[in-house]
């Protein structure tokens, strides 16, 4: 499900540089765990080159003060609150890493390794009385997650990104692509 992640500028140099542009662009983005409802730096479309900026997590959900977080990627595209952000308004969450419960609730992170990587992980945007909230994609787990958990981020690599921002056909082919294998670490 992904319901929290990390996005740590102190440890990571390329998080460093995107958060610099948040904050240099006025927005007051969450550090460290990110929860759902924070404002996170994400990776969203310009005019003319892809620009990072700061949004809340979390659509608006069927009941007051509920949020939805996250949307099956497998089925973005038929779901009324999701098919036309999917389409228009696709982002990219930066961070170094993110958490996921077993059934036993011990949390693990994941990443590419036990170093704070970047880690891209694919979304989308609308908006709500004026005002941007973001949503995360979930896929089918592979081999390194699905001993903890039936779904995982739909991950990007980092030369995806632009064209999972610009590039309709290719958002639409990589809904249902294989994901890459994560490492795991129990946390205390």
């Amino acid at each position: 499900m992904c319901g929290r992640f990390l996005f740590q500028p102190d440890q990571n140099e390329e998080i460093g540089r995107i958060f610099k542009l948040a904050y240099d662009a006025g927005y007051d983005v969450k550090v460290g765990e990110v929860f759902p409802t924070d404002e996170t730096t994400l990776i969203v479309a310009g005019p003319k080159q892809v620009k990072v900026v700061g949004m809340k997590w979390g659509f608006p959900g069927f009941k007051k003060g509920q949020s939805i977080i996250n949307a099956r990627s497998e089925t973005v595209q038929e779901k009324k609150m999701f098919a036309d952000s999917f389409l228009k308004r696709r982002c990219v969450y930066p961070t170094t890493g993110f958490f996921e419960w077993n059934k036993a609730k011990q949390k693990y992170k994941f990443n590419f390794s036990n170093d704070p990587q970047t880690l891209f992980i694919a979304g989308c945007y609308n908006y709500f009385d004026s005002v941007p909230q973001s949503i995360l994609f979930t896929t089918q787990p592979n081999e390194s997650m699905i001993q903890i958990h039936d779904r995982m981020p739909l991950i990007l690599r980092k030369n995806q990104i632009n064209a999972w921002i610009y590039d309709n056909q290719f958002a639409i082919d990589f809904i249902n692509a294989e994901m890459p294998q994560l490492v795991s670490e129990e946390q205390g």
